[in-house]
């Protein structure tokens, strides 16, 4: 599920509950979660509702000026879902990455997680060369990094993306550069 920065914020500040959405079957359930820019999003709610039974409420509660906004943004095929939201708390990666120092402990799970992955690719070895790459050039944009490995640019993103859930690397406005964490990993080997 979808949802834009600014609409992201207002939940973050307790003013946008709600959100709707048009879909064949619910796309979220209750209890489940997301990791956003702005920390976990919980969903609390995930109700089919009729576009008569939306009030102005409602639209306030999803953000909306009133009414006849919130039913335009609606339009399309599918069920209509109210979808409860709520910020959950901090995205648990962003102290992850912080951290500064391994202890040996640290150093060995992420030795046994990265050979792990490495061990799952069809392409062979890849989590150091990675890693390395993005130290070596922090800031550039992934189709640049990918083609310089001489690989596609969405199979090196969901790569990143594994190191990112290990807190060891993190993303810019534009590419990506290791975080506090990544570096002590790399200063360890």
């Amino acid at each position: 599920m979808l949802i834009r920065r600014p609409v992201l914020e207002a939940v973050a500040a307790g003013t946008v509950t709600l959100a709707f959405r048009r879909w064949d079957r619910p796309r979220v359930r209750v209890g489940g979660t997301r990791r956003t820019p702005v920390g976990v999003l919980e969903f609390t709610s995930v109700d089919p509702v009729d576009e008569a039974e939306l009030t102005p409420e409602d639209a306030r509660a999803a953000g909306f000026a009133d009414l006849a906004a919130l039913l335009a943004a609606q339009r399309g095929d599918g069920t209509l879902y109210r979808v409860g939201l709520r910020l959950a708390g901090p995205d648990p990666r962003v102290a992850l990455r912080a951290q500064r120092r391994l202890s040996a402990a640290d150093r060995a799970g992420l030795d046994a997680r990265l050979a792990r992955l490495d061990r799952a690719s069809p392409r062979g070895p890849w989590t150091a060369a990675v890693l390395e790459l993005i130290a070596q050039n922090p800031g550039v944009r992934a189709p640049d990094l990918a083609a310089r490995m001489g690989r596609d640019t969405p199979s090196f993103k969901r790569d990143v993306r594994k190191l990112k859930e290990l807190g060891l690397t993190e993303s810019l406005e534009v590419g990506y550069r290791l975080s506090p964490r990544g570096r002590a990993y790399r200063r360890a080997r």
